[in-house]
């Protein structure tokens, strides 16, 4: 029979929390009752009616833990109720128990703690993220690029929407893709600007290709090929596993060190609220990406660090933006650079690019991710351009690269480089979470 802790308030008239506690009996262990708050139907030193043992903490999130850390119970049974209980406590509740690999159940939900499906022998390390379009890739190509200067062995797994059937093994290690190369695989029908590709042209390391279908709200899948992939992965003999997110999904692979890559443009929700708190509790550091205006305000970006501080005191963060690195020579040309950037941040990387690469920006689109807008974009400006520049993502091949391939001009991938602000140590994470992944690993000193 499973333990379970159960949560009770004092909203609730204690002869019927005891008889519910009572039904709940006939199915679960019930081990013990935290008290997470509520005077109206009870008074102080009353536990002793509820016949069990009450856990008592000076707010809800602590009597919670405490309870957990004293009866390690497979699930948490929530018997509470507004007001005591908003929705944003309960994630906030759901975020500790799941952070603690215990089930939190509630009267219509289930929330289940993503289980690893695999434990790997060669070290791991994760970079997960709290949406779509965070920066998740573009700092994992970075992470892997760093490493394999400072002459470490990775490879990546990367899951995506648009991974392959089966894993793909890309030795970016020792072969160079072209732009050519991926539009032939376009043509035959997959997905060309995949994360496993990106990673491999931009960081020039093995990269594993992998699929995902579905995302809960914890991270979890429903689909994926991700642990067969990972299982490739740790043959190869190689010093690291790099285990690469996808959206807020999480690698169900057993990661020894976890980066955290938060949107700055999401907002405060993202940290505070849903599972944010359960997504901080996993990481061994943070990066806060765009962190520039009219993405976020310096004010908005003060918060988020304050937040993080809040719920997971310590952790290190970096603030960072992204800047576009062309990956041929554009100077001199025309340019028309395509983006899945925010509009109002396009101002941003055109004059990047102009001063920094020498090129004359025509026209910037940021409707990468919408095909039908980017075509019309394209076109428009197609006959004032030497040189189509665009981010390795969405419809980056199958349109542009395809569209400049019939028009004759020339397709330039573009890196997204992470940099990090104010002087925030970017190196130092890294170095940091790939100390901690060998150390957990067991392979530190090796």
């Amino acid at each position: 029979m499973s333990t379970v802790v159960a949560l009770i308030d004092g909203e609730h008239y204690p002869p019927v929390v005891r008889s519910a506690l009572a039904a709940l009996a006939s199915e679960f262990d019930i081990v013990t009752a935290a008290f997470v708050g509520g005077t109206e139907k009870v008074d102080a030193g009353q536990d002793d009616v509820y016949g069990v043992p009450v856990v008592r903490g000076e707010t809800a999130e602590r009597a919670l833990v405490a309870a957990i850390e004293r009866y390690r119970p497979h699930a948490v049974v929530d018997l509470s109720d507004e007001p005591v209980l908003t929705a944003d406590d309960r994630f906030r509740l759901a975020s500790i128990a799941l952070a603690h690999g215990v089930e939190y159940r509630g009267a219509d939900f289930v929330f289940s703690p993503p289980r690893a499906k695999l434990d790997l022998r060669t070290p791991a390390l994760a970079i997960i993220g709290t949406g779509k379009r965070v920066g998740k890739t573009a700092v994992s190509a970075h992470v892997a690029r760093w490493l394999k200067a400072r002459g470490v062995d990775v490879v990546v797994v990367a899951m995506g929407r648009g991974g392959p059937v089966a894993p793909e093994l890309i030795r970016g290690d020792e072969v160079a893709l072209t732009t050519a190369d991926l539009l032939a695989l376009a043509r035959q029908g997959k997905h060309a600007a995949s994360d496993n590709y990106e990673d491999a042209m931009m960081s020039r390391v093995t990269t594993v290709g992998c699929r995902r279908c579905g995302g809960g709200l914890a991270g979890e899948t429903f689909f994926s090929n991700v642990a067969e992939g990972a299982r490739l992965a740790d043959t190869l003999g190689k010093d690291l596993v790099i285990l690469e997110g996808s959206g807020a999904a999480i690698p169900p692979v057993a990661a020894d060190a976890t980066l955290l890559v938060i949107g700055a443009g999401q907002g405060l929700r993202y940290v505070e609220g849903y599972f944010g708190p359960f997504r901080l509790a996993r990481a061994d550091g943070v990066v806060i990406a765009g962190a520039e205006e009219p993405v976020a305000t310096p004010e908005e970006v003060r918060g988020l660090v304050a937040a993080i501080e809040r719920i997971r005191p310590g952790v290190p963060v970096v603030r960072t933006v992204f800047r576009p690195k062309p990956l041929e020579p554009i100077d001199g040309a025309r340019v028309v650079f395509a983006s899945t950037a925010p509009p109002a941040l396009l101002e941003h990387l055109v004059r990047h690019l102009e001063a920094e690469h020498g090129c004359t920006v025509v026209a910037a689109s940021p409707h990468l991710s919408n095909r039908a807008r980017l075509r019309e974009d394209l076109a428009a400006a197609a006959g004032t351009a030497d040189v189509f520049l665009t981010e390795l993502k969405a419809a980056a091949i199958d349109v542009v690269a395809a569209l400049g391939e019939e028009l004759g001009i020339r397709t330039v991938l573009a890196d997204n480089v992470p940099q990090p602000v104010e002087g925030d140590d970017l190196d130092g994470l890294i170095e940091a979470a790939h100390a901690l992944a060998l150390a957990r690993g067991g392979k530190a000193g090796a």
